[in-house]
């Protein structure tokens, strides 16, 4: 199922929104060398690959969209990272299909409009190991962009720490981003006690 207002631009365009090198530099420092991670809504691998240069471990490219699954996995063959595994997959219907407690680091960017947004949070919440790690990033609700969704839907940063906090996650931060200027970013953790509970379940 697609998330509403969820289309793609050309690759082009969609590129000069973002320094993704910067922003996953600044997102992605708090993972191991070896983490796996999980992308929630790969699209062109804009964020895919700038993440396959932080880590050894399988970088999970996860989008309903068939050709853009396949650009993925040709770039990535091209470029010889095999630790890159491109899925097609309806993660928002039926989860990412990746085991319980196994990852490190899951990115949710751009899709946090959604209409249940809590339960993607869950999902990647369920697939993370004890003190792993969650980024999110949106466009900005405060004023209009060059791209996005509409303003109504788009949620706040304060939105998206209360839905992290529902799904479990804990010490949450608004992490500078000012290298995409149209966008915020959220960082959360995974309890280290893999005991606990996430509320509501």
């Amino acid at each position: 199922m697609k998330g509403r207002e969820s289309g793609m631009p050309d690759e082009d365009y969609w590129a000069s929104f973002y320094d993704a090198g910067c922003l996953v530099e600044r997102l992605l420092t708090v993972i191991a060398p070896n983490a796996d991670i999980a992308e929630f809504g790969s699209g062109y691998g804009t964020f895919t690959f700038p993440a396959a240069q932080k880590t050894i471990g399988r970088v999970y490219a996860i989008d309903i969209e068939p050709d853009l699954v396949e650009r993925v996995r040709l770039r990535a063959n091209d470029e010889q990272l095999t630790h890159i595994v491109p899925i097609c997959r309806d993660f928002v219907e039926h989860g990412t299909g990746l085991p319980a407690a196994e990852i490190g680091h899951a990115m949710l960017y751009n899709i946090l409009h959604i209409e249940n947004p809590v339960a993607l949070l869950r999902e990647a919440f369920r697939i993370l190991r004890p003190g792993g790690s969650v980024s999110v990033i949106h466009w900005r609700s405060d004023r209009a962009t060059p791209r996005g969704p509409s303003l109504d839907i788009r949620p706040t940063p304060e939105q998206c720490e209360d839905w992290l906090s529902a799904a479990g996650f804990v010490s949450l931060q608004c992490v500078d981003i000012s290298c995409c200027s149209h966008h915020y970013a959220v960082l959360a953790y995974k309890p280290d006690k893999a005991e606990v509970l996430v509320p509501g379940q």
